[in-house]
């Protein structure tokens, strides 16, 4: 039996620093809350983020950028200039959700363009702040950039070529020359400006289209995060790029994981095909460098982001709710990179921005009663079985994958440790079969199908007998292909770890 394990050490490493603000480790979650505005970032980290165990959140890009006919979600990737102003709010409103988040235990990480600025736009285009540029001869007065600041105007027409991948212009966009000390400095002022604020670090776009060199060279020099902020002196900020890389191109993305984490690109199209049954679950038993996938310590992973989900193809979206849970559920539990989890808004096309009033301001993000969103808000994260899969997470950490079972299909389960275990059924027919858990006996409330609440399971129970087995049953008619109990879903064993609010009762 193959078992996928880390390195103990690290863990420990984690479980001493676990106390002190916003640590980087294995198995932590950062939550993408696309195209959020910061009023409603700010209060969805102090009511469910900070308590119910995410670490991070990812914003949309803050800075200035070109207004685009339509208000579609991509608009905010043509920088028009380095000022925080954008749909989300101002600088003011970004300020004070940044404070809010930090002081809920939640990082904020935001998402950079600084690989290019805008496209040629039409005469008289002008940015969100009121910026005007002249955008066909690549001037942009409000940062300032000069056409001399540009690579020449090329198109990339062979990602086979790394020259042309890196200097040439991405879908039009007029492509920064970062050689430049210049051009560096403008970009460090801007990061540096984040940090000042309080974010705790970077996702940096389309870092594939610039040179590692050039990158690191930006890096070296960012200040550390803020103390007033709440982070630890010396704490260097956590950045993540994102370099697709499904193989057979020029560019790696190993080239960037000597200064930072790297978006694992074939991590979300591998679990994606899993689940949607075309490749066996059994093969899982040993997801991870084994199947290609970089290091753990310097992979970001995920299911589908905002650009995967728009696609097509295999990717697993919310759009098939189902089995997009079985594979979040699968990640959350799985021991390997630093997660993020992806909250969406409806879209019916590619292009479509988020839900808008009439004078095209971002709608309010909306709560149901049972806790998830409305407003046209989709929020996966709020979604029961992924909360509490990350609170499994939370839970585990620091444990390995111990006792993996197929039924030679699609038919799996594991332990964490002795402190959680998952089952998953992605076969056309039920599974029932006696299982090890690794748990202690008692009975066990099932974390995806319910919550455990006053000393009840609102869903499923799992009675573990003194031999840490338990007869496990999952029907494919069932909601959910997944079934999750952990040391603290225990009826019999309750416990307050303080700081979290009644709904989340497998805290108890």
């Amino acid at each position: 039996m193959v078992i996928y394990k880390l390195c103990l050490m690290f863990y420990l490493f984690c479980f001493v620093l676990i106390s002190i603000k916003n640590v980087i480790c294995q198995d932590n979650i950062i939550v993408h809350l696309f195209e959020w505005k910061f009023n409603d970032i700010a209060r969805e980290c102090r009511e469910f983020l900070g308590p119910y165990g995410y670490h991070g959140v990812q914003v949309s890009p803050v800075n200035e950028y070109a207004i685009s006919e339509g208000r579609p979600w991509s608009e905010r990737y043509q920088p028009f200039s380095y000022k925080i102003i954008s749909r989300s709010g101002n600088v003011e409103e970004f300020f004070a959700m940044v404070q809010a988040c930090n002081k809920a235990n939640v990082t904020v990480y935001v998402d950079v363009v600084f690989n290019h600025m805008s496209a040629t736009l039409s005469p008289g285009a002008k940015g969100i702040g009121g910026s005007t540029a002249d955008t066909k001869n690549k001037y942009y007065p409000a940062v300032p950039y000069a056409y001399k600041n540009f690579h020449k105007t090329c198109e990339i027409l062979s990602y086979q070529d790394a020259q042309q991948v890196r200097n040439c212009e991405l879908d039009g966009l007029h492509d920064l020359d970062h050689s430049q000390l210049y051009v560096r400095k403008k970009v460090i002022n801007y990061l540096n400006t984040l940090l000042k604020l309080g974010v705790g670090g970077f996702r940096v776009d389309a870092a594939k289209h610039m040179w590692p060199a050039q990158l690191k060279e930006i890096y070296d020099q960012l200040d550390d995060l803020s103390t007033d902020a709440g982070f630890s002196a010396g704490s260097r900020p956590f950045i993540y790029q994102e370099v697709i890389d499904y193989g057979g191109e020029a560019i790696k993305a190993t080239e960037y994981t000597d200064f930072g984490h790297v978006t694992e690109f074939r991590y979300g199209i591998e679990l994606s095909r899993a689940f949607r049954g075309k490749n066996l679950l059994k093969w899982l038993r040993s997801f991870g460098p084994d199947w290609n996938l970089m290091p753990s310590k310097s992979a970001l992973v995920f299911i589908d982001n905002h650009d995967t989900q728009r696609s097509g193809g295999d990717f697993l979206t919310y759009k098939d709710s189902r089995k997009y849970k079985m594979a979040v559920g699968f990640m959350l539990s799985w021991p390997y990179g630093t997660k993020r989890v992806m909250s969406s808004f409806d879209f019916s096309s590619r292009d479509q921005g988020p839900p808008h009033n009439p004078d095209m301001t971002i709608k309010d993000v909306t709560i149901n009663p049972d806790m998830t969103c409305n407003n046209g808000w989709i929020c996966e994260h709020r979604w029961r079985q992924i909360y509490n899969m990350v609170g499994f997470s939370n839970i585990v950490k620091g444990t390995f994958v111990e006792n993996f079972w197929d039924n030679g299909s699609n038919q799996i389960a594991y332990c964490r440790g002795n402190k959680g275990f998952i089952a998953i059924n992605g076969n056309n027919y039920d599974l029932n079969q006696t299982l090890m858990t690794c748990l202690p006996a008692g009975l066990y409330c099932d974390i995806i199908s319910g919550l455990k609440r006053e000393h009840k399971c609102t869903g499923k129970s799992v009675e573990v007998d003194d031999n840490g087995k338990a007869q496990i049953h999952l029907s494919t008619h069932d909601e959910d292909g997944i079934l999750a109990i952990h040391i603290q879903s225990r009826l019999e064993s309750i416990r307050n770890l303080g700081g979290v609010p009644d709904s989340i009762v497998y805290y108890k």
